[in-house]
């Protein structure tokens, strides 16, 4: 099975606490992430530096400062984030650029691996901070904003605790 590091997870899931916490445009701290997020502080901090070191986050030091995204959530793909926290995007060793192993001499897979990674990239640059953290931006979740037929709106006049 394929899996991100757990840092790299943690790290999205730091971004969309971010994205939802700085929605106003104001700062958010390290705290109020680990708060939100429940990733122990030491973690958060340590993805908040990666992630303010790579250009997603921006910082601001003293009692009133904070972190806030660095551009909109929208400009901001998975694979920023991923790159951000375990570099490039790969699924072998052998397919990183400069990487080099003992059978790389008269290997026949290592060539095929740069279109799989690419793939893989691309797949994550197709999905924006904006769309795993809607709430952030006032936009509506893509599945909770599509009314099945099981959830049909509650009839206003049998029940009044729908009248909003």
């Amino acid at each position: 099975m394929l899996r991100l590091s757990n840092l790299a997870d943690y790290g999205v899931l730091v971004m969309t606490t971010a994205a939802r916490a700085t929605e106003t445009g104001g700062l958010t701290s390290a705290s109020q992430i680990a708060g939100l997020s429940a990733i122990p502080a030491p973690t958060v901090a340590k993805l908040l530096g990666q992630l303010a070191r790579a250009g997603l986050l921006t910082s601001q030091r003293g009692v009133a400062g904070g972190f806030a995204l660095a551009r909109p959530a929208r400009s901001i793909s998975l694979a920023d984030i991923v790159e951000a926290i375990d570099g490039p995007i790969a699924l072998t060793h052998c397919g990183t650029p400069g990487a080099d192993c003992d059978l790389s001499g008269h290997c026949t897979v290592r060539p095929h691996w740069a279109p799989v990674n690419a793939a893989v990239r691309a797949a994550l640059s197709a999905v924006s901070l904006a769309d795993i953290a809607p709430e952030a931006h006032g936009a509506p979740h893509p599945v909770s904003a599509q009314r099945l037929p099981s959830q049909a709106p509650a009839d206003r006049r049998s029940n009044p605790e729908a009248i909003a």
